[in-house]
């Protein structure tokens, strides 16, 4: 009795204050933000309770329903861009299939060392009326009064910035793979290579149900960073112009600390939770059937 008494004691002292940590950063301000998502708060007066009337405007507003749209694309770039790209990168790297990879994985890799305001004021060089991407189009449309438009469309105002995320992220997911592809047991490979497989067959045969969990692991990253992408699209845009780059996060933003409509702000936050979970759930959904189909 003394021994698991002991063992309790021990338990709580080594675990409790990181306990204590995360329920102050961590669920401390889900709970309130999600008491608060239903009140009427400007931050300094008393919250008025409205209940579900933060929801019921936040889906009527043609701003976020926008933003949501901009977000899913991040999230489809993110996921069936930045992994596959970074996977398909490793692998090649991996298994030598170019020479001086090296090289390949420092370059592909060196975007996410840099700040992302550092990146978005140098794509917005780049962007720019008069920029490189303009000044290249005029010489190869020979076209001197060529400019690019994409920032004026509703629809398509977002690409660029899709384009940069998927430039700048994609080192982070061929890091990963690479590390764990170089935990697999090279004696396996060798012994498919001897019994006459093909690289395909190597792919999808040894290496896929091997990497499931790693791929399904950094698919969790992906929609997880996607939901709350801020910094790099408000330095670029700050989600104009007219909202057309806007996201969820510089919605919530521009409600909570330029409107100070923290109630407001508090349904927008709980919103991107709620968003997470639902995609993570799918997510876990298609690994269990992969996983089935692999065992």
């Amino acid at each position: 009795m003394t021994i698991s008494r002991d063992k309790k004691v021990a338990y709580a002292v080594l675990v409790g204050p990181s306990v204590l940590i995360y329920a102050a950063v961590i669920l401390f301000p889900i709970v309130f933000s999600f008491a608060a998502g239903f009140t009427e708060w400007s931050g300094l007066s008393d919250p008025v309770f409205v209940g579900l009337k933060n929801y019921s405007r936040m889906f009527s507003d043609a701003v976020f329903r926008l933003g949501l749209r901009n977000n899913m694309l991040v999230v489809a770039v993110s996921v069936f861009g930045q992994i596959p790209f970074g996977f398909a990168l490793a692998y090649i790297i991996y298994r030598r299939m170019i020479k001086g990879h090296a090289f390949f994985e420092t370059m592909i890799f060196l975007p996410i060392t840099i700040s992302a305001i550092v990146v978005a004021k140098l794509w917005n060089q780049i962007f720019a009326p008069a920029g490189l991407f303009t000044q290249l189009m005029r010489v190869l449309r020979d076209d001197p009064r060529f400019v690019l438009q994409v920032f004026e469309s509703r629809a398509f105002a977002i690409v660029p910035i899709l384009f940069v995320i998927l430039w700048m992220y994609t080192g982070i997911y061929l890091v990963i793979f690479l590390a764990n592809l170089q935990r697999i047991d090279p004696g396996v490979i060798e012994a498919a290579v001897i019994d006459g497989a093909r690289e395909h067959q190597i792919l999808l045969r040894v290496v896929l149900p091997q990497m499931a969990n790693i791929v399904f692991t950094t698919a969790i990253f992906a929609i997880s960073g996607s939901l709350k992408s801020f910094d790099l699209i408000f330095a670029m845009t700050g989600g104009g112009p007219a909202h057309y780059t806007e996201v969820i996060a510089i919605y919530m933003y521009l409600n909570t600390f330029k409107y100070y409509n923290y109630g407001f702000g508090s349904a927008v936050s709980m919103m991107i939770i709620f968003l997470s979970l639902g995609l993570i759930t799918a997510i876990q959904a298609v690994y269990r059937r992969l996983e089935a189909r692999y065992e």
